[in-house]
């Protein structure tokens, strides 16, 4: 007979003792809950069964048990039994074993994982998050199994392939990645086959969690129980010893439950009431993620868990922040209206543990809220997508957009000036993993989703892209000169502007998904990295490397102001001048593809009174060259060149010390689509 105790409430999950471990089940509803223990990953019937009293083991809403002579490594599930009454909510299924909802491990063996008993324990060496300011980050977006399935790692697809490229990140200048869902998930969920080669198409992305504490099984070359979660860590101290981070996109907004027809692994059959927004008769889910069910993140007890998973990444993985998928859901009360001021999203923002925990969110869902300059909660960040489609636009369209790509290179003041937040809460980005790569951005001119098998109705419509004379690969060498000029443009343009930078990783050696903008269930050489491309490429990747490192150099280009076009250093310079082709204050309603800026670096970094070089920075983005007037260089200075994107490497990006001379002319030819930098120096 194995030995027992009634254990405690909290914490829940499953708690490591000196003689077992305790296990603890939040269910209000529940009429019975069993702890079941398995000794193998494959079988189908527990070794044991134990039913909890719940006169002694539970208190509250809350079932627990202490089980001696249980440690690390035991599997188990959960058997409970309520009321099966859909009109009512409730949706309990006695012969359905079910996933601890705060299970740090899973074995990942769908349809029916079980959770795995993990210790905490781990030599992290000194190791905690960097907590680097926002305003100093360049992030890398990446997909752990994409970023190393097509090279040659040691091993592909995992956390440890991760750490085998971080010289490659070193030498990039990134300052943090940022991973596209780590959290558990079924990536065979997609019952579909690609129809041009039958394939079998998956859910790479993994924006469907089935267990929010415990990093993939899939994403780990160490298989033992457990043993992602070692990998998992080793990775990011790994990370943190090269001084680059670690942020999650974390999907609160669902679960891979999906509608009343999905599969019941968890929430559903624990707590249907509490876990999800209902509709009004009970029986149907309310659907702001467009993914069959919405979590009621604002229920008090969901509110808990997030907060429990979210201080569990800071304290025991060690992450630095967190990227909210659709994250707008969160600002949803229990009936699914939006908040002014939503409980969880203000606890995100306040919580102490969470204090210098990077939080950025995608400020809309899908059922229509758009909150981008909105969103509510003091100081969060957001996923600009408006600095995306207005420097597309400009670069990309016939769109008349020379205004509005002025405010975004500025910070985007008309989005976050008005509520006191600061230009790195914009989180600038040109491409995402949702929709184009930079390279298919310039190369196509319409998505091209075929062989995600449902007849190209998915994916983004509006992508503001150019194909710029051939759909696709071609041998024109007149064509591949000017998207390769488009790429370092609109690059540059990302760089260079305030705000927080975001790269979408591979953009910056070219990586294509052959037109195809919603690469979600392409598990293949379609989305995986081709790191043969960096040798193919390493004029472009220089560039980047180049950009990154003067960006970071610079304070002007991470002020924690927004600009104001007042003299604020007092050496009669506003800190921002605008300029048109002609060297005259720009006509905003009518100047079109042509653009100049003068950035005065004098106290740059107001907050610790530093001063920088002046740039003066020139856009054109018409089809002709054009001579654009140079403003007088400050006293004692002139200008040098730094960037030319019509240039060919080494000359488009120079690095400091080798900047070219202009000699004393007034007026810079600028070629046609292209951009130019230049600094001052004595």
């Amino acid at each position: 007979m194995i030995g027992t105790s009634a254990g405690k409430p909290l914490p829940l999950g499953a708690t490591i003792l000196p003689t077992g471990t305790q296990f603890a089940l939040f269910s209000r509803y529940a009429t019975a809950v069993s702890l079941l223990l398995y000794d193998n990953e494959p079988d189908a019937e527990p070794r044991i069964e134990l039913r909890l009293d719940p006169s002694r083991n539970r208190t509250g809403d809350v079932w627990h048990i202490a089980v001696e002579g249980v440690g690390e490594g035991q599997l188990y599930l959960f058997r409970v039994d309520g009321p099966s009454e859909p009109e009512r909510g409730h949706r309990f299924d006695k012969r359905i074993p079910l996933l601890d909802p705060y299970a740090k491990a899973t074995t990942g063996a769908f349809p029916a994982p079980k959770g795995i008993v993990v210790s905490d324990e781990f030599d992290w060496q000194d190791d905690r998050p960097l907590n680097n300011p926002l305003r100093f980050s360049v992030i890398y977006e990446t997909h752990v199994r994409g970023l190393t399935m097509g090279g040659q790692a040691a091993h592909p697809g995992t956390f440890a392939g991760v750490v085998e490229k971080i010289p490659y990140f070193r030498s990039l200048g990134v300052t943090a990645l940022e991973f596209l869902p780590i959290q558990e998930f079924n990536e065979n969920e997609i019952k579909r086959r690609n129809p041009l080669t039958g394939e079998e198409l998956t859910n790479y992305w993994g924006y469907s969690t089935v267990s929010f504490f415990s990093p993939k099984r899939g994403y780990a070359s160490d298989t033992s129980r457990g043993g992602q979660v070692r990998e998992f860590r080793e990775m990011v101290r790994s990370l943190h010893r090269e001084g680059i981070e670690v942020i999650l996109d974390i999907v609160f907004n669902h679960t891979a439950e999906g509608d009343e027809e999905g599969p019941t692994l968890c929430f559903r059959g624990i707590d249907n009431r509490t876990y999800y927004i209902l509709s009004e008769d009970r029986r149907h889910y309310k659907n702001y993620s467009g993914c069959g069910n919405t979590f009621n993140c604002n229920n008090p007890v969901v509110r808990s868990l997030i907060m429990d998973c979210l201080r569990y990444w800071v304290v025991d993985m060690h992450v630095d922040g967190f990227r909210f998928d659709l994250g707008s859901v969160l600002g949803r009360d229990q009936k699914g209206r939006l908040m002014e001021n939503p409980p969880v999203v203000e606890r995100i923002a306040e919580d102490p543990v969470l204090r210098n925990t990077k939080i950025i969110a995608e400020a809309w869902d899908a059922a229509g809220a758009y909150q981008v300059g909105w969103f509510p909660g003091g100081r969060w960040a957001e996923w600009n997508d408006r600095f995306r489609d207005d420097v597309r636009r400009f670069w990309l369209s016939p769109d008349k957009v020379t205004a509005n790509l002025a405010t975004r290179l500025t910070g985007s003041s008309d989005l976050y000036l008005r509520d006191g937040r600061k230009p790195f809460h914009s989180i600038n980005f040109v491409t995402s993993h949702d929709g184009f790569t930079l390279n298919d951005l310039v190369s196509y001119s319409r998505k091209h989703n075929e062989a995600n098998g449902e007849d190209s109705r998915d994916g983004n419509d509006q992508n503001h892209a150019n194909n710029h004379g051939a759909e696709g690969p071609t041998e024109d060498c007149g064509i591949l000169q000017i998207r390769r000029r488009q790429v370092k443009n609109l690059a540059a343009t990302l760089l260079l502007s305030l705000g927080t930078p975001m790269i979408l990783g591979g953009d910056e050696f070219g990586r294509t998904q052959a037109g195809n903008n919603n690469a979600y269930c392409q598990d293949n050489p379609v989305s995986w990295y081709d790191w043969a491309l960096v040798d193919m490429n390493r004029d472009l990747v220089r560039f980047y490397s180049e950009l990154v490192a003067f960006r970071r150099r610079h304070l002007a280009f991470h002020r924690p102001e927004f600009y104001t076009g007042l003299d604020n250093s007092y050496n009669a310079i506003p800190d921002v001048t605008w300029y048109d082709e002609d060297g005259e204050l720009p006509d905003w309603s009518k100047i079109d593809k042509l653009l100049a800026l003068r950035i005065d670096g004098s106290k740059a970094d107001v907050l610790g009174d530093r001063d920088d070089n002046d740039f003066f920075m020139m856009f054109n983005a018409t089809d002709r060259a054009v001579p654009f007037r140079l403003c007088e260089a400050p006293e004692n200075k002139r200008w040098l060149r730094v960037i030319d994107t019509a240039r060919e490497a080494p000359d488009d990006i120079l690095p400091p010390g080798l900047e070219a001379e202009l000699g004393d002319r007034g007026s810079y030819h600028v070629e046609a689509r292209s951009l130019v930098v230049l600094l001052s120096k004595p």
